[in-house]
């Protein structure tokens, strides 16, 4: 199913599953970060699913059931913030074919942005390195600012573009993504190539899901 985006001015895309695989380099960290508080470590398979609301969410979820206290979810979120910062750009990569579609866009004159619940410094240092000069507006988790879905957020960056959100459209890869667009009142795609599987997606409201960066690429340059 392809979106009418004749209108839309402005594309929101998530960070992790959706412009770049992170997990492993999330995985990695996790992992260290239990092990050096004295839990059994989680697989890549596990940590994907965990990623999506946050790291403090993240660190909670990778808990063993019975020890998601307040004190452990603390512990494992200083740990996994040293650890992430050690290394958040080793094995995390652009998805094949996202860097041309966005530069693509970008020269159509479409205004890009990012939204993520990964911490702002983090998001930032990733958009950079990989994606220099492309994205209008980057925004992470950020004290005071409500993360996804909480619409807020999405809504700061439409206003700051002078925008409506009926000419805007968000991408990404889970749950949180598409009740963030429903919440902010703008059109989603939702991307089965990251973390969530298409079921979830539906399940949670998804009507427009691309399987891959190519389906992507015909929803937003067929109306260009």
């Amino acid at each position: 199913m392809l979106l009418d985006l004749s209108s839309v001015k402005l594309i929101i895309f998530d960070l992790d599953g959706t412009v770049l695989d992170t997990v492993d380099d999330l995985a990695d960290a996790v992992c260290e970060a239990l092990s050096e508080n004295g839990f059994p470590t989680r697989s890549r398979g596990e940590v994907m699913r965990f990623v999506g609301n946050g790291v403090l969410k993240l660190c909670e979820r990778a808990l063993p059931d019975g020890e998601k206290t307040e004190e452990n979810i603390k512990k494992v979120h200083a740990a996994f913030n040293r650890s992430y910062a050690a290394r958040y750009s080793n094995k995390t990569r652009p998805y094949d074919g996202m860097a041309e579609l966005l530069g693509e866009l970008k020269r159509r004159g479409y205004l890009l942005a990012v939204l993520s619940n990964k911490p702002d410094e983090f998001t930032r240092e990733l958009i950079e390195r990989f994606y220099p000069g492309i994205f209008d507006f980057v925004r992470g988790s950020r004290e005071g600012v409500p993360r996804k879905p909480d619409p807020t957020a999405e809504l700061e960056i439409i206003s700051e573009a002078g925008l409506t959100p009926s000419r805007c459209v968000h991408v990404g890869d889970s749950e949180t993504d598409v009740q963030t667009a429903k919440n902010a009142g703008v059109a989603v795609v939702a991307c089965s190539w990251g973390y969530r599987p298409k079921e979830t997606l539906v399940e949670a409201g998804a009507e427009v899901i691309a399987e891959n960066v190519g389906e992507l690429r015909k929803n937003f340059l067929k109306n260009s």
